[in-house]
Formats: C-alpha cells, sequence, structure tokens
C-alpha cells in the first residue's frame, strides 16, 4: 500500500509516537518528498506548511527521531510512525506536544 497524498491536496497527516512507550509526541505534515526522505534515512522529516519547505526534525535542535516502524491507515491517508526520539519532541522543550489538558465535561 502506498500513501494517498491526493486525499489531503498533497499532504498526509503523521502521528509520531515513541517505539518503546506508545506516548503520542506530535502531529506533522508529510508530502511525497518529506516522506520519501524519511523512508531514505530513517529520520522524520516533515513539510512545513507555513515556511513552505521540507524540514528536517531534529535539524536545528540535534532532536532526531529515528524512524523504526513506518504503517499507514486503512484508506491510505495518514502516517503512523515509531520513533526513537533523541530528545524533546515539542518545540516548546516538553517530550511531547500534547500537554494541553482539556478538562472534560462535568471535570474540574
Amino acid at each position: 500500500m502506498t500513501p494517498d497524498f491526493a486525499k489531503g491536496q498533497g499532504l498526509l497527516p503523521t502521528v509520531v509516537v515513541d517505539a518503546n512507550t506508545k506516548e503520542v509526541l506530535m502531529v506533522a505534515w508529510m508530502n511525497e518528498a518529506s516522506y520519501e526522505r524519511t523512508l531514505q534515512t530513517k529520520e522524520t522529516w516533515f513539510w512545513s506548511r507555513s515556511r513552505q519547505e521540507l524540514w528536517h526534525k531534529g535539524g536545528t535542535s540535534g532532536h532526531t527521531q529515528q524512524v523504526v516502524r513506518a504503517a499507514l491507515d486503512c484508506d491510505g491517508d495518514t502516517l503512523l510512525l515509531e520513533v526513537i526520539p533523541k530528545g524533546p519532541a515539542c518545540h516548546t522543550g516538553a517530550r511531547s506536544c500534547f500537554f494541553n489538558t482539556i478538562p472534560l465535561e462535568g471535570e474540574n
């Protein structure tokens, strides 16, 4: 199975999880070029929608992500990457980008 980039107008949502803990670290976008580069280098590469350019996760910070498993969902329009992170995933320095808890109805 190959990714269906057409569904997302050339982009594929990509969920990145820690291969050991299964914690969701981040979600980013890939285009065909970043997808191919990720497969070739076994490190994560993404497409920056704001800068309109490829970016290598950890290229500046050194906080790279070694890809150990890649899987597509049943429709081929979402990618799951299991990685071994070298440092935090979030640009804030947090381990995961998902640290802003939203209270559910009835919770304080």
